[in-house]
């Protein structure tokens, strides 16, 4: 037996919060009849969402997909398709793929995007754990101050942000490395110390790299890739959860 958010989850369709969202909505039924929240399905049921039918997984996950995207500035990381300006549109891939977490809009770079609902969960859920390399341009000269009081916390949305790797690499540019993602960090953690950020670009998700892919474009992740982002979120733990665009 499995949970029905985690069945709709695992087929692709969509995380398992989206899931628990149609649930509530009445947009999923079970054998016909609509289900409630924690519902558990076995093999011999039949799962729709909005009248059709979805399949499980195949055990070995032959079907599933793993994309890295250069997100251009402007794009939303939502599956809404009635919002302008949405990933799945932007990217234009012919399956059904949803983003593993978010990129704020007016930012650009790496993001991951992926059928296999297992490993978006695992990665959602290993919140302060994943390392995630950012360029960063401000409107004014960094200063050794600015750069050692973002290294060691900001006061933001009611916290302070973890310490972190920062070093500047330009008059008015730096690189920082974080494991959270609260709401805007960069761009708030920025704004306390009086400078705005002209330009956000993330290079990096864990291992994964945005290399040479040019703003729009898409690649599958190497055997290589996808074997060691399994290995980093195998034992993933439940935490509190606060998946923001940074």
């Amino acid at each position: 037996m499995k949970r029905l958010n985690k069945y709709i989850s695992d087929t692709g369709f969509c995380s398992r919060r989206e899931a628990d969202k149609l649930i509530e909505q009445g947009r999923v039924k079970v054998n016909g009849e609509k289900p409630e929240l924690g519902t558990k399905i076995g093999d011999a049921d039949k799962v729709s969402v909005d009248g059709k039918v979805i399949s499980a997984v195949p055990e070995n996950k032959s079907d599933r997909v793993y994309l890295a995207y250069h997100k251009p500035v402007g794009i939303t990381c939502t599956t809404e398709r009635k919002i302008k300006g949405n990933i799945i549109d932007a990217i234009g891939y012919h399956q059904r793929i949803f983003p593993i977490g978010r990129l704020d809009k007016p930012s650009e770079g790496l993001i991951l995007l992926t059928n296999d609902g297992d490993i978006v969960n695992k990665i959602l859920r290993a919140e302060n754990a994943h390392e995630k390399r950012y360029r960063v341009n401000v409107n004014k000269p960094i200063t050794p101050a600015f750069l050692k009081k973002m290294s060691e916390g900001v006061p933001i949305l009611n916290t302070v942000t973890l310490p972190c790797e920062v070093k500047q690499v330009g008059k008015m540019s730096f690189d920082i490395v974080l494991t959270q993602g609260l709401n805007r960090q960069i761009r708030r953690m920025c704004e306390y110390l009086g400078y705005d950020v002209t330009r956000l670009i993330r290079n990096s998700i864990m291992h994964i790299r945005l290399g040479n892919l040019k703003v729009g474009q898409y690649r599958k992740l190497r055997d290589d890739e996808l074997q060691q982002l399994n290995a980093q979120v195998q034992h993933s733990v439940k935490t509190s959860s606060r998946n923001a665009s940074v």
